[in-house]
């Protein structure tokens, strides 16, 4: 089927993509390769889609499908969203991703070679043309791409062949890719989804949260979009989280468990009060990790999947703790974190902890934790570690806001959320880099986490490169 028609039978509604299919991830280098195998006419590989009843299937994003059959994009959802953004000039209503990877792509008339819009290099030179502007305008507006051409006297020479190449590129659209079909009623959901990881096999298989997902958006189409909506409130408050992980917690509220399976018997009732009760309970969790901890933003929150943990708790006391209960569980929470709990296997970890938080409750936990660390106390070798991706960063950051340090220039409380471009939180080598190293020190004793501090941008500026055995004292005497 040429390529024009698969775009057609998008916009019709006679194709789509399938509700567990993930969103859009390619990145602008895989757009050019694409378009240059095209136009080349090199092989790109044909399409997978399963035929089936539209009223039977959930479909990704809000465009309307025909009554009847149809097909749904098991393998090439990239290819063709690709295609369609560069050759539409837009992305397709099922698209789900950064839609830039294939906005402004150019193709250079000489050379024959394909590029991303880069001004210095790009404006005023009539040999780049804009891809989506030529395939918008198609065959009948090929001439207004030549007439600019043919107001520059020096490209005359070449002008059988630029329109050639003009031509070749759009022919793009008339290239046919071949199409084969999953049929049958025996297809079941799940059946179409392992034929998908198995063609997928050389690239990202969709997770048994995409899996779950897609049996409760059958049932509530709705739910990805909602759940993306809260998963972009906490991004905004600087916390990332995913799909799976917003999931996983939806799971422990309803079920006690962790694995996706224990869902399947739920309604679209049972899920969206799971959610609206899973997501409030995050909320508090947040709330008392960045309030009585200060890890008040995603660089140090350690422990993510301790989260679900405490969702389950906090659920089952409906959000009302007394402050023993809420000290005991955020030590159990830090240590958690510390000390690595869930870089495992994460999903039969937070089944352990379910199991000792429904047997012995936030003592459980603890005792849990103990004997799978062997204690819990924190020695100085602990801080040896070096850079900001050590697991005791977020301690030093911890301690930091717990202590109520102040900045050494300017005397206010240090976090994250500081005004100012001059007040922006920096970390600080106590003894300066270059000092170290003109002393031959390693660059991991250089960069131990025993040698950083957080302070202002602007203090950080103020001592350079000096040795504490300096500014010490004139800090001292500016903060007595």
């Amino acid at each position: 089927m040429k390529i024009s028609t698969i775009l057609d039978h998008i916009d019709s509604g006679h194709m789509a993509l399938p509700e567990f299919q993930r969103g859009y991830v390619w990145s602008g280098d895989q757009v050019r390769g694409l378009f240059d195998s095209l136009y080349r006419r090199h092989p790109v590989g044909g399409l997978l889609v399963w035929a089936t009843e539209a009223k039977t299937t959930a479909h990704r994003g809000d465009g309307p499908v025909v009554s009847g059959i149809v097909k749904l994009l098991l393998d090439g959802q990239q290819r063709m969203s690709s295609l369609y953004g560069v050759i539409r000039g837009k992305p397709p209503k099922f698209f789900d991703g950064n839609a830039k990877a294939f906005t402004g792509l150019h193709f250079h008339l000489e050379n024959e070679t394909f590029s991303f819009y880069q001004p210095l290099k790009m404006a005023g030179d009539p040999l780049w043309i804009d891809v989506s502007s030529l395939m918008q305008a198609g065959t009948a507006g090929l001439g207004g791409f030549v007439t600019k051409l043919t107001q520059q006297p020096d490209l005359a020479p070449k002008i059988g062949i630029y329109v050639g190449r003009l031509s070749q590129l759009l022919g793009i659209s008339d290239v046919d890719l071949h199409i084969e079909e999953v049929t049958g009623a025996d297809k079941s959901l799940d059946v179409v989804v392992d034929i998908f990881n198995r063609v997928n096999s050389g690239g990202t298989k969709l997770s048994k949260g995409d899996l779950a997902l897609a049996k409760i958006c059958a049932d509530w189409p709705e739910a990805r979009e909602t759940m993306k909506n809260k998963l972009k409130a906490w991004s905004q408050a600087d916390f990332n989280f995913n799909l799976d992980w917003l999931l996983r917690s939806l799971n422990t509220v309803l079920t006690g468990e962790a694995k996706f399976s224990h869902l399947d018997n739920k309604t679209a009732e049972d899920i969206q009060d799971g959610l609206k009760r899973s997501t409030k309970a995050i909320d508090t969790s947040l709330n008392l990790i960045g309030g009585r901890l200060g890890l008040d933003h995603e660089q140090v929150l350690f422990g993510r999947f301790a989260v679900p943990v405490m969702v389950r708790f906090l659920d089952q006391n409906k959000g009302q703790l007394d402050e023993k209960q809420r000290d005991k569980l955020l030590f159990w929470f830090a240590q958690a974190g510390m000390w690595g709990r869930y870089s495992g296997n994460t999903e039969s970890t937070i089944d352990e902890d379910l199991a000792a938080l429904e047997s012995g409750g936030i003592d459980g936990l603890l005792t849990k934790l103990r004997f799978w660390r062997g204690g819990l106390r924190i020695e100085p070798e602990h801080f040896t570690g070096w850079s900001l991706g050590a697991r005791f960063y977020p301690v030093l950051y911890m301690l930091t806001r717990m202590g109520g340090a102040r900045d050494w220039g300017t005397g206010i409380e240090l976090k994250a959320n500081l005004l100012g471009k001059m007040s922006k939180l920096e970390v600080h080598h106590i003894f300066p880099k270059a000092q170290l190293y003109k002393l031959d020190h390693k660059r991991t004793e250089v960069n131990a986490l025993a040698n950083f501090c957080f302070q202002t941008k602007q203090t950080n500026l103020e001592i350079s490169d000096r040795l504490p055995e300096e500014y010490f004292a004139e800090f001292e005497q500016r903060h007595p």
